[in-house]
């Protein structure tokens, strides 16, 4: 782990979980504890596209965070409305904060000190780091505490056990019934013909009517489905399980699957977009996930380390960014 033990860090997030998880996940790589900033614009600001912003640190809604100094070293980012925000911090420090934004921020991207993007975003530049995927949280030690919490519930279920993580319908993709059917029956295949344990999680995209479909259909097969109630049990499916199902519908899910270094299946839903098709061909074509047809197999592949090798950038690039040579 890199540390960066005087750097004093914000993170800023338009209140998206998604786009929170993966700059948590840099910090958490870069061994600092971050400050989160928190906007909520009010209209315009909500509806405008950054470049059209003229005060972009008073245009947080009150209900956010204050944009005061003492401004921080580090700034890290995500999310469309954070995008004019970062770089007005950035130029009240007279440029002395090191802004990283994670995902393509569209406007402006030479005034960024650094942007992290998928590779299916197809974006390149000297300040550009690419990615496989996104960027995650997940470290062995939160993967050992979430597996302790979680061995005995899932203790009854057979061997191999396979994690199913189930998202939803969103701009890209649609989970409908009948995608929801070829799921479920291939997953009642791999259980009754392969004998694997089912642990599922799905999440509010999935709809009441299509986890009821799913319960349908597995009944009578060796499953758990989480019922909503606790902790959430995510990363003690992924510690526990032998193997993974995904759906399509979430890069951060893929990701997150793929940083274990199991083998992932890739359930499609219908839809699907340039983008979404790129980081899926990428990955298969790599040898680092599968289709999914009901049928369990093993195989090996490196793990995706790229909040790791991500966080090795940033240090590198804001200990030249913050030396005195750099200054001069």
């Amino acid at each position: 782990m890199i540390v960066l033990h005087d750097a004093k860090v914000w993170i800023l997030t338009d209140g998206k979980p998604g786009h929170a998880n993966q700059c948590l996940g840099l910090a958490g790589a870069l061994g600092l504890k971050p400050k989160i900033k928190r906007i909520a614009p009010t209209f315009p600001w909500s509806k405008l596209p950054p470049q059209l912003w003229q005060n972009a640190i008073s245009a947080s809604d009150p209900d956010g965070n204050l944009l005061t100094p003492p401004w921080p070293d580090i700034l890290i980012a995500a999310g469309r409305q954070t995008v004019a925000p970062a770089l007005a911090i950035k130029s009240a420090n007279f440029n002395r904060t090191f802004c990283v934004q994670v995902q393509d921020p569209v406007a402006w991207r030479r005034r960024f000190d650094l942007i992290i993007a998928p590779r299916h975003d197809r974006l390149s530049g000297d300040n550009v780091v690419q990615t496989v995927g996104a960027l995650t949280g997940i470290t062995r030690l939160k993967l050992d505490e979430a597996a302790a919490r979680l061995s005995g519930t899932l203790a009854s279920l057979p061997r191999p056990l396979i994690a199913v993580l189930i998202g939803g319908s969103n701009k890209q993709y649609r989970m409908t019934k009948k995608s929801m059917t070829e799921l479920a029956d291939g997953l009642r295949r791999l259980s009754i013909d392969n004998g694997a344990g089912l642990a599922i999680t799905t999440s509010r995209r999935t709809n009441n009517r299509n986890e009821s479909h799913l319960r349908k259909v597995l009944c009578g097969s060796s499953n758990w489905i989480w019922d909503g109630q606790g902790d959430n049990p995510y990363l003690g499916l992924l510690a526990l399980a032998d193997a993974m199902v995904v759906t399509a519908d979430s890069v951060s899910m893929v990701s997150e699957a793929c940083s274990t270094g199991k083998p992932v299946f890739v359930a499609d839903l219908e839809g699907g977009s340039k983008k979404f098709n790129f980081f899926h061909d990428h990955l298969r074509s790599s040898g680092i996930t599968r289709p999914f047809s009901g049928t369990f197999e093993t195989w090996g592949y490196d793990a995706l380390r790229d909040t790791e090798l991500v966080a090795e950038e940033v240090a590198r690039r804001y200990d030249a960014f913050a030396s005195p040579s750099a200054a001069s």
